[in-house]
């Protein structure tokens, strides 16, 4: 798989992997821990999910610029992923004390906060030293980027069954188990980076990449340039804000997955198969094992149309994942359409939906990170990476806000923007709607945002 690419490809794949591992595990659980042994509505519990996934996504942002300008990549990653390591614990003794509110509830909260205070320094500091590893101009970029995103979805993919096979059995008291496997999952990914980081996390003449930039000898880090930004660099730095901002609402549609598609798996999706019931975690495990299986298949139709020089540009191949994204929230809508709170419907609606997304998905987010790697200023890349994460915080908030207005039985209606919610099938429309419109705009845009990009999107 990954043949001909440079063996620190493997490190940072594996630790990739650990971490999300550790990050999807804790989230995979962290809705039905709240409203199951804390007793949080849903309302509640989808505010907290929102600003916790908001802030996890927002603090990269400083963890890049912390390592451009002092740290480096590889003390910002080991720092951020020991810091993580101990956010889940604290979660893990949250839920050791679930039965005794004045306990778990403040170590809910500083869990929280330490595993957002973790993920500033990792997040983007790992996905920019993918790209270090290449010349800015190197065609194995891309192959490089879905590689890397295979690796955080075989975490993502084995996070949910493993803390949700251990924490969502129906006894509150088992989803500290559920965030211990998180934590030893977040252990693992910082001792593998920490182990093969000297050997294998470097340039071309085996000097050592990701470096503070008190410490790099000449030519160590090359390509990081000290003059002034031009013209040119400006533009393809205001493409990287206007993707960033167009995948805002895809995210915080997408991400419905561990909110209210969740509870909504919970609640009114068929889970019983030969006498046993499948818990609801589990079915955030579906996008990532498409990911895994389908993104062979998208990277080899994205060479085969360039090869006969039809591949799409970037901005084109985002808004055909909004088309797919507003298709998968059309196809569950369909399938509670008439149906009654009490009623449960066929998991392959829910399944449907996850295909159509991770469809979505591949033309999305490993194309938008390649994008950002080809397309930022060399020694602002990780705070470039970090402005990329800055709109998933955005959509992350934006998501737990949306999830707030899921419908619930016995309760007021919720209201959006004048349109009173009063059954799945409207609170689902919302997304179609959202998710077509914002790609109809960006494919109009998409012929200016591939100029700007002078030839890198």
């Amino acid at each position: 798989m990954t043949q001909g690419h440079p063996r620190g490809l493997h490190v940072l794949f594996y630790t990739e992997m650990w971490e999300r591992f550790s990050y999807y595990g804790m989230r995979a659980i962290l809705v039905l821990y709240m409203t199951k042994a804390l007793f949080f509505d849903v309302a509640k519990a989808s505010t907290v999910y929102g600003n916790f996934t908001g802030l996890a996504y927002l603090m990269p942002l400083a963890g890049g610029y912390i390592a451009d300008r002092w740290w480096g990549n590889r003390r910002s990653i080991l720092l951020g992923g020991s810091i993580m390591a101990l956010g889940q614990f604290i979660m893990f003794l949250s839920a050791s004390f679930y039965d005794q509110p004045a306990v778990a509830h403040p170590l809910l909260w500083a869990g929280l906060g330490v595993i957002i205070a973790g993920t500033g320094l990792f997040k983007a500091n790992i996905a920019s030293m993918v790209g270090s590893l290449y010349a800015p101009d190197d065609r194995r970029k891309d192959s490089a980027f879905t590689i890397f995103y295979m690796g955080i979805n075989i975490g993502a993919f084995l996070a949910p069954l493993v803390a949700g096979g251990l924490g969502d059995t129906g006894d509150p008291a088992d989803f500290r188990w559920g965030f211990l496997s998180a934590a030893i999952g977040m252990v693992i990914g910082t001792y593998v980076f920490y182990t093969f980081k000297d050997r294998y996390i470097i340039d071309s003449e085996g000097r050592p990449l990701g470096l503070p930039p008190s410490e790099r000898q000449d030519g160590s880090d090359a390509g990081v340039e000290k003059q002034p930004l031009n013209r040119e660099d400006w533009e393809r730095v205001a493409v990287i804000f206007i993707l960033s901002f167009f995948v805002i609402f895809f995210w915080a549609a997408f991400e419905q997955a561990g909110a209210s598609l969740t509870v909504f798996a919970d609640r009114q999706t068929e889970r019983d198969i030969l006498g046993w019931t499948m818990p609801a975690s589990w079915f955030q495990s579906v996008n990532a094992v498409a990911i895994v299986l389908f993104a062979p298949v998208f990277a080899w139709l994205w060479s085969r149309l360039g090869r006969v020089g039809l591949d799409p540009s970037t901005p084109v191949k985002m808004s055909l994942g909004f088309f797919l994204l507003a298709i998968g929230y059309l196809v569950i809508a369909f399938g509670v359409k008439g149906v009654d709170p009490t009623t449960k419907v066929s998991m392959m609606w829910l399944i449907g939906l996850y295909l159509m997304h991770t469809f979505g998905e591949l033309c999305l987010s490993p194309i938008g990170l390649s994008a950002v790697s080809r397309l930022s200023p060399a020694r602002f890349a990780s705070l470039m990476m970090g402005v990329w994460y800055l709109a998933s915080s955005m959509a992350n908030k934006m998501a737990g806000v949306l999830s707030s207005f899921y419908p619930e039985e016995g309760k007021p209606a919720p209201v959006l923007l004048g349109y009173e919610i009063t059954n799945l099938h409207e609170f689902f429309v919302i997304f179609v709607a959202m998710s077509a419109v914002a790609g109809a705009l960006l494919l109009v845009l998409a012929r200016p945002i591939s100029r700007w990009s002078h030839g890198r999107a």
